[in-house]
């Protein structure tokens, strides 16, 4: 089957690799029939995962359809279309016990694309997939199903719930590519007052004043930026911060517009370190989280779908064929200059097939 792999820090390829096969009771193999990139994909390829291996697929997030399950499974069938997670959870560890499925302990977590083979091919391998593949509700559109893989339980669950939005506080969303978007979507469950999205691009403020932002900053001028969010907030600055990038400025950004007993919620996916102003922010009685999306929100927010409470597909800007993922790659990795959000890649290979 066609694959995208990782190779090396700053080149992958679209290769030809073995078909996955069944290999314990509880898996699934799945023909992928859409899936998309996310901004770790392009982490990966850089060379900031480092635990990542040459040729590995790349991927974890998509639909598909079910092809073959092992003995173990009960919740699936052969012909069934499936929601793929980015998170495979086992169930009964301590961790997923928790419900802190990110870091499940049996063959778990974060793995597609990262610890195994991942949902840039033709075919997939699903570990433990009765809990890891949900059923697709009639009436939800593709795209939408897409971004509920993995963005929008992680803008949603390590921003907006991790952040302790509220009814009527206050709000900074710090980047508006996909999970910036997914928390600002999310946030919208709880009645913010005000959410002010800071990017540098002011096409992605735009769309995310289409999508409820009450505010935009363009953050090229920090300092300018910075007053214009302690002039929208009473001088107070903001009760939540959401991290949506990922390096060192925008995650001092927050810290300079947090408010007092406030919380900067950490979405980023961080390859350097950052400073951290503890001798400042010591006496300012802050909050600072972090996390790894564990999916746990997956029902609720496919329910919020179902009643079109919420419209992810909106984030979906661009097309393409499995066999055309390089150009995917090419496009989302500028999407400044390709007005991209999410790009949707299909299967080249029939529905029917």
């Amino acid at each position: 089957m066609k694959a995208y792999t990782y190779v090396k820090p700053g080149e992958a390829a679209f290769v030809d690799v073995e078909k996955p096969v069944v290999r314990k009771p509880t898996d699934a193999v799945v023909r992928m029939l859409k899936t998309t990139i996310c901004g770790t994909d392009l982490h990966i390829i850089k060379g900031d995962v480092p635990v990542v291996e040459s040729g590995r697929i790349l991927g974890h997030e998509g639909i598909a359809i079910v092809e073959e399950v092992g003995e173990g499974v009960t919740n699936f069938k052969k012909g069934d279309k499936v929601l793929v997670s980015c998170v495979c959870a086992c169930g009964k560890c301590y961790y997923c016990r928790k419900g802190i499925y990110a870091h499940c302990e049996d063959e778990g977590g974060w793995i597609f694309g990262h610890l195994i083979d991942g949902t840039h091919a033709e075919y997939l391998r699903v570990p433990h997939a009765d809990n890891t593949l949900y059923h697709t509700p009639e009436g939800v559109s593709d795209e939408a199903l897409v971004m509920l893989s993995d963005i929008l339980p992680t803008g949603y669950e390590i921003g907006v719930i991790k952040g302790k939005v509220e009814p009527g506080c206050t709000v900074a969303i710090i980047g508006s590519g996909p999970v910036g978007l997914g928390a600002l979507l999310t946030a919208q469950f709880y009645s913010p007052a005000k959410i002010i999205m800071v990017d540098l691009d002011d096409n992605r403020l735009e769309t995310a004043l289409s999508f409820g932002a009450t505010h935009k900053v363009n953050s090229a001028d920090t300092e300018k930026a910075i007053q214009e969010i302690f002039d929208l907030t009473d001088g107070r600055g903001v009760d939540v911060a959401i991290e949506a990038v990922g390096i060192p400025a925008t995650f001092d950004f927050c810290q300079k517009i947090i408010a007092i007993d406030g919380t900067i919620a950490n979405a980023g996916v961080h390859g350097v370190p950052v400073q951290f102003d503890l001798d400042r922010l010591w006496i300012r009685n802050i909050n600072v989280t972090t996390g790894l999306v564990s999916t746990n929100t997956t029902p609720q927010l496919l329910k919020a779908m179902e009643s079109h409470k919420i419209a992810p597909e909106k984030l979906v800007t661009h097309y393409f064929k499995l066999s055309e993922i390089e150009e995917a790659y090419k496009v989302f990795s500028k999407a400044a200059d390709h007005h991209a959000i999410k790009v949707i890649i299909e299967n080249d290979i029939s529905p029917e097939a």
